[in-house]
């Protein structure tokens, strides 16, 4: 007997007695009495799980903004004063202040990837779907919308421990451009195949210091030695910008 409100089917309810007592009409009558009831209150607690999700992805969202608008534009502002303040600071008073603002930019860093966890959807996402919505959420800060290339079976090959790191090293990689390179144009590139995925970040700013490597760059090596992959960052062939170049084995 069908478990249905409205055309929608929740279930099937199955009943069974001896052969020997055949069901009579009242039993039919019950039995159907019962299954819309059971229907019902399967539909309308549904209906309620579907409401406290909701709620609490309201509850995330409204997390997110206040972390993003509020939290992570004081904390830049007060990096900016602190950065202006070096050049007036002696020698030793000016390190202290460069080790502060590098634990302000690794705090920022922290809450962005929180930022990007609470909008993540609760449900099964594709990497590519979480690839276009951070190059959108990244097109504000930098001005401009990267162009974002994939190929190869990004969703299927890669290994669910690879895709999170994929992501953050992405989101650090736009975040540095934003704040440093003064790019007008960025290409993402990601490449699944013959054992391994490759991330290839690209831009035409104002080129970066090897030298000069600090916090985020440094995990971005880290996450690929830990997967048992390669990091490289430097000019493109171009000559004008960065380019840097993830790539970690999948196996298969």
């Amino acid at each position: 007997m069908p478990l249905a409100t409205a055309g929608t089917l929740h279930g099937v309810l199955i009943v069974t007695q001896p052969a020997r007592q055949p069901a009579s009409d009242e039993d039919a009558v019950q039995l159907s009495t019962f299954a819309g009831q059971a229907a019902l209150a399967l539909e309308r607690a549904q209906a309620q799980e579907e409401r406290q999700q909701l709620a609490v992805l309201e509850d995330r969202e409204r997390i997110a903004r206040d972390l993003h608008d509020v939290v992570i534009q004081r904390l830049f502002a007060t990096g900016m004063h602190l950065q202006g303040a070096v050049h007036q600071a002696a020698p030793a008073v000016a390190g202290r202040i460069n080790a502060a603002v590098d634990d302000l930019d690794a705090t920022i860093r922290d809450i962005r990837r929180s930022i990007f966890e609470l909008r993540t959807p609760a449900g099964p996402s594709s990497l590519r779907t979480e690839l276009h919505e951070t190059v959108e959420g990244a097109a504000e800060a930098l001005g401009f919308r990267p162009v974002l290339d994939t190929s190869g079976p990004v969703d299927s090959a890669i290994p669910d421990d690879v895709k999170p790191e994929i992501l953050a090293v992405l989101r650090e990689a736009l975040s540095n451009i934003a704040r440093h390179a003064e790019a007008t144009t960025t290409r993402i590139s990601l490449r699944a195949g013959d054992g391994a995925v490759a991330l290839s970040v690209e831009d035409n700013g104002i080129g970066f210091d090897p030298a000069r490597a600090r916090g985020g760059v440094v995990n971005m090596g880290e996450r690929a030695h830990d997967l048992g992959g390669t990091f490289e960052i430097g000019s493109p062939s171009s000559g004008t910008g960065t380019v840097l170049t993830w790539c970690v084995p999948i196996g298969g």
